[in-house]
C-alpha cells in the first residue's frame, strides 16, 4: 500500500503483527518530510521497518537518525567501532569479544543467552530511558545465518485474557544489567565487570506509548531480575508465562540480512533475539548500528520508572 499520496514510499506489511518493508525511499538522500513521516506512522504501526539496498555510510547513518530525535553516544562502545562516529556502534560478532574477558566469544554467548528465553530483549532494557528507537545497518553478511527476529510487545499485551491485563497493569519490575548471564565457576572477569557498571531500573510491567496509548507488555529476558511485591517463586512463574506469551511465534517476524539492509525499530515496543546460527566464520557480519534517546516510561497509573542505580536520564 502507498503511505502517502504525495510521496512514493510504499509500506508492505510482512506478517498480520509486525513487520513491514519499505520501498520507494532513499535513507541516505536526505528523505523529505513527508517520507519520514510515512516511517513514522509505519513504525508505530508494525513497530519494525525494512529497507533494502540502501547505501548509507556513518555520516548519512547518524543524519538519518537525527531525523527520528536525537542519537545518543555511548561511553562504551567495542574497538571496532568508527572513532570519528561516537554514535556509531560497529558490532563484528566473530571478532569483538574473543579473548576479552577470559573466555572466547562463542563461550560468552552461550553464558549470556544460556537459554532461549533469555536472549531476547530490547536495547538497555535497564536504563531508566531506554532508547526510543534503534537503527541498524547491514555492511556485511553471511552467506546463510545471521538473521534477527523481533516480537510484538503490543500483540502480547492485546493476547492477555482480560483479567490478566488488569492483573499486569498494576505491577512493576526491577529490570537490572546482565541478569540473564550464567557465570563461570570460580573467578569471572565479565561478571565482575557486570558488578561494576551496574544499571538498575523500576519499570511499568506495562508501558503506555505516548503517540497512540497504546499499552505494552514491558518485559524481556536479559534484563528483567524480578516483578516487585511478589514472592520470588511467583515472580519466577508469572515471568516464565510473559516471556512466552511475549516471544509467541505469532508475534514474530524474522528477517534475513543484505549487504545495504536497515531495520529501523521501535525499541519501546519490541524485544529482538540475535542471531545464535553464525557458523561461518570466514565471513564476518558486520552491522551498524544507532540509537534514538528515549524518554522514561510510564505506566498505566501514570507512574514513571525510577532509577535504581546507573546512569541517569540522558546521562550515556
Amino acid at each position: 500500500m502507498t503511505a502517502d499520496s504525495g510521496t512514493k514510499v510504499e509500506v508492505r506489511p510482512v506478517t498480520g503483527r509486525i513487520g513491514a518493508e519499505i520501498t520507494g525511499v532513499d535513507l541516505a538522500g536526505d528523505p523529505d518530510d513527508a517520507a519520514v513521516a510515512a516511517i513514522r506512522t509505519a513504525l508505530l504501526r508494525w513497530k519494525v521497518v525494512f529497507f533494502r539496498d540502501q547505501k548509507l555510510d556513518h555520516a548519512a547513518h547518524v543524519a538519518l537518525a537525527r531525523r527520528f530525535g536525537r542519537p545518543v553516544a555511548p561511553t562504551r562502545r567495542g574497538s571496532v567501532s568508527p572513532p570519528d562516529f561516537p554514535e556509531v556502534e560497529t558490532t563484528a560478532d566473530r571478532l569483538e569479544l574473543g579473548g576479552r574477558y577470559g573466555m572466547e566469544h562463542d563461550e560468552w554467548l552461550r553464558r549470556r543467552r544460556h537459554s532461549l528465553l533469555r536472549g531476547w530483549h530490547c536495547d538497555h532494557g535497564a536504563r531508566v530511558d531506554p532508547p526510543a528507537a534503534t537503527i541498524l545497518r547491514a555492511e556485511s553478511v553471511p552467506p546463510y545465518g545471521g538473521d534477527t527476529q523481533w516480537s510484538s510487545l503490543a500483540a502480547a499485551y492485546a493476547g492477555l485474557s482480560e483479567p490478566v491485563r488488569a492483573f499486569v497493569d498494576g505491577l512493576r519490575a526491577e529490570h537490572r544489567l546482565g541478569v540473564g548471564y550464567q557465570p563461570r565457576p570460580g573467578d569471572d572477569a565479565y561478571l565482575r565487570h557486570l558488578l561494576g557498571h551496574q544499571v538498575a531500573t523500576d519499570h511499568p510491567l506495562v508501558r503506555v506509548l505516548p503517540e497512540t496509548g497504546e499499552r505494552v507488555l514491558f518485559v524481556n529476558g536479559y534484563y528483567l531480575e524480578q516483578i516487585l511485591g511478589l514472592s520470588r517463586a511467583e515472580s519466577g512463574h508469572l515471568l516464565q508465562m510473559l516471556l512466552e506469551q511475549a516471544t509467541r511465534p505469532e508475534y514474530t517476524v524474522r528477517f534475513r540480512w543484505e549487504p545495504g539492509s536497515v531495520a529501523i525499530w521501535d525499541n519501546r515496543a519490541t524485544v529482538h533475539l540475535a542471531p545464535a546460527d553464525l557458523v561461518t566464520p570466514e565471513h564476518p557480519r558486520i552491522m551498524h548500528r544507532v540509537m534514538i534517546a528515549g524518554d522514561i516510561p510510564v505506566g498505566p497509573d501514570g507512574r514513571p520508572s525510577a532509577p535504581l542505580t546507573g546512569p541517569g536520564a540522558g546521562q550515556w
